[in-house]
């Protein structure tokens, strides 16, 4: 572990947590419902933040667990480190996050958070970390600009008038057509969906997938990079990237590294 036992990881403003994101983060944008922000701290210095909050359509994410009231969960949805940071702290720092959770806000049962298998990487920290994989999906949802800025679909969908875009769908929800109007380029890929059950109490209802899965669906990705797990396998023997591979393959998605970390 290293010095990766010397980071502190405690809340943070909002402030701080953005500009840091902005800084950090392979999108450069922050998401506007994070709102509880934990940084990561070594040497004296911010070398890390995870943002957690709501989801973009909370109502769809609740029945992913049995018995989920509204506020029994949050989703992990911006982390960012800098290079500052030795091995394995995003690991580590999660775990840390997780404790603080379980003890600050014992309401919070589950997290949920997604892997953007298009531009970023499959989730190899989750599985690290004791996620479970539930859903591997296509992704059509980021289109490049030809200022070469990326952006959501969502934004768009969710603010229409604002955005012009049902002047230009003629009042339909058609982001191929929107993206083909304004001459961007749709970006296609995978988004990759785990959960992490702070009550081991609680029931996943969607099905936990192995993360052969995602070889199998040629969903792999690392930093940027499409490679299968497999070949990362190869590649990293001894890391905590190889054994996570290895370890949870067999386990079938399902074998807790925190208490290893």
């Amino acid at each position: 572990m290293g010095r990766a036992k010397e980071i502190i990881v405690k809340v943070i403003p909002a402030k701080i947590a953005n500009e840091f994101v902005k800084k950090h983060h392979y999108s450069g944008k922050v998401k506007q419902n994070s709102s509880l922000h934990f940084g990561a701290f070594l040497d004296n210095k911010l070398h890390g933040v995870m943002s957690f909050g709501t989801s973009n359509d909370k109502s769809k994410m609740l029945g992913l667990v049995s018995d989920t009231k509204w506020n029994d969960y949050l989703e992990l949805n911006r982390m960012a480190f800098d290079d500052y940071l030795p091995k394995n702290s995003e690991s580590r720092c999660i775990s840390i996050a997780i404790k603080l959770l379980k003890k600050n806000a014992p309401h919070i049962k589950w997290i949920l958070s997604f892997s953007d298998g298009t531009q970023c990487g499959d989730g190899t920290i989750y599985r690290a970390s004791g996620f479970v994989l539930t859903q591997i999906n296509k992704s059509f949802n980021l289109a490049i600009k030809q200022n070469g800025e990326v952006d959501h679909k969502i934004k768009y969908e969710s603010n229409p008038i604002n955005t012009g875009y049902f002047a230009v769908t003629g009042g339909k929800n058609n982001w191929r057509f929107y993206c083909e109007k304004m001459g961007w380029q749709i970006l296609e890929g995978n988004q990759l969906r785990y959960i992490y059950l702070i009550d081991k109490s609680c029931k996943i209802t969607v099905p936990i997938l192995p993360f052969s899965k995602i070889d199998e669906m040629g969903a792999g990705m690392y930093k940027g990079e499409k490679i299968t797990l497999a070949e990362r396998r190869n590649k990293c023997d001894n890391s905590i990237t190889a054994n996570a591979i290895d370890i949870q393959s067999i386990e079938g998605g399902q074998h807790d590294l925190i208490a290893q970390i």
